[in-house]
């Protein structure tokens, strides 16, 4: 995802705090990472699952663009869960 500037919701912030995840972290998901999902209806912009591999942790970010200004919405970060996510973080086991 193209990144004029980031900014983070309070969940987020929250979550990375929780977590130990880092901004610099979410901001090479963001900026590097891969696209495993697409939320076309979010609002009040279409937002987007990434996967990223930074410094040993395998992360998942949700991030949305503004298309007029280039700003990057962070909505959320985690570590994936391998209970629940296949070997290839990309998506979920079935029950």
């Amino acid at each position: 995802m193209k990144c004029g500037a980031f900014s983070f919701s309070g969940h987020a912030v929250r979550r990375m705090f929780e977590r130990s995840i880092g901004e610099q972290e979410v901001k090479a998901v963001v900026v590097k990472g891969d696209v495993i999902a697409s939320y076309p209806d979010d609002r009040p912009y279409p937002s987007e699952l990434l996967l990223g591999f930074v410094g040993g942790r395998t992360l998942h970010v949700v991030a949305s663009r503004e298309p007029a200004t280039g700003r990057c919405f962070v909505v959320t970060a985690y570590e994936p869960d391998p209970a629940v996510w296949n070997d290839d973080f990309k998506s979920r086991r079935r029950p």
